[in-house]
């Protein structure tokens, strides 16, 4: 899992634009879909100066950046748009929590995409942020995946109802995108926790422990990714009356509801597995806790058969001139005899307390 290092982030200056990521060597490219219910068109690899005679603001429009090195890209972006810089700041910036804001007719909205990593217990983060002004959506991405690619194939096909609906639907789509992404990664965490507790009902090794420990942080960094996330949807949700966000249609503030309710279903869910991870720890301890009593049940029973023996071994070793059992001839076959007499009366007593 990759950490946020929020100390170089709060260095940052809107005017000083500087990507903090880890995608450094991701060249930054341009997509470009224009659509309506009866046409679609598709550019890559253009320029920004090219943005002004390919838009077409009687349609819908989304603007989609891969890469975000080329800070003179984003510049220029800005520049074209008119996106204040602490907005670009924002986005290059991926230590910033998930917020929603509307500046200047700019609805602004950053989420973080987390997915499993293969082949190890981390979890990828990515940040993933969106601009609408005048009805283009612009979406920045760290790198190329395969987030949205069915949002795409929609679009080229025309499945569904996205090529009749504006930006603000195409967001919500985009949202809902990247929000499944944390049901793969809650999933993949419930089944290695899943292995997880069964392996410590066979095993007492301290590495359960470390694993347990790491599954939680893992949890504990979806829920801090998973909390921003549902607070600015609820922004979105609850103010659809106060004409706030103007480039949200009323009809669709409905869908961000949906999406609010999927964000208090994952925070659920992750509350329900921590609690299945503390399960697995309480259990690893009593476990070990059971173990331990069973040595020592045994030690002391082993110690308690031996104490009379003892006894007699002390008595008979004390080598007094005048001991009359010195002189018997069977005294010592006796005194062995005894002591096994012993040991095994005290062995059946055990045995029929229950003891072990």
């Amino acid at each position: 899992m990759r950490k946020i290092k929020y100390k170089n982030g709060r260095q940052l200056l809107p005017y000083n634009l500087e990507y903090t990521g880890i995608h450094k060597k991701t060249d930054s490219e341009m997509q470009l879909f224009i659509y309506d219910d009866a046409t679609l068109l598709e550019y890559d690899d253009f320029k920004v100066s090219d943005l002004q005679k390919r838009i077409n603001s009687q349609k819908n429009n989304w603007l989609n950046i891969h890469g975000l090195n080329n800070i003179e890209l984003l510049k220029e972006l800005g520049e074209h748009f008119k996106i204040d810089n602490f907005m670009l700041a924002d986005i290059l910036n991926t230590t910033r929590r998930t917020k929603t804001e509307e500046q200047q007719n700019i609805l602004f909205f950053n989420i973080k995409s987390l997915l499993p990593t293969e082949g190890s217990d981390n979890i990828s983060a990515e940040q993933i942020s969106f601009l609408i002004k005048d009805g283009i959506l612009i979406s920045f991405q760290e790198k190329k995946s395969d987030f949205f690619m069915h949002i795409r194939e929609r679009i080229r096909s025309h499945s569904g109802i996205v090529r009749t609906k504006k930006a603000d639907y195409l967001m919500y789509v985009l949202l809902d995108a990247v929000m499944e992404n944390f049901y793969i990664t809650i999933e993949n965490e419930e089944d290695k926790i899943e292995d997880l507790i069964n392996f410590t009902k066979k095993s007492a090794d301290p590495i359960i422990l470390e694993k347990i420990e790491k599954h939680r942080d893992n949890f504990n960094f979806l829920k801090r990714s998973i909390i921003p996330l549902r607070d600015s949807l609820y922004e979105i949700k609850s103010i659809k009356d106060d004409n706030v966000f103007n480039v949200i249609e009323t009809e669709n503030f409905t869908f961000f509801a949906r999406l609010h309710q999927k964000s208090l279903e994952l925070l659920e869910q992750i509350e329900s597995d921590m609690g299945s991870l503390e399960s697995a720890s309480n259990f690893f301890f009593s476990a070990q806790t059971h173990k331990m009593n069973e040595i020592m049940k045994t030690l002391t029973i082993v110690s308690a058969i031996f104490i009379p023996l003892t006894f007699i071994v002390g008595v008979y070793g004390m080598n007094f001139k005048y001991m009359p059992e010195l002189e018997y001839e069977h005294g010592y076959y006796t005194i062995i005899g005894i002591m096994i007499f012993i040991g095994l009366l005290m062995i059946y007593y055990f045995k029929k307390r229950r003891w072990f």
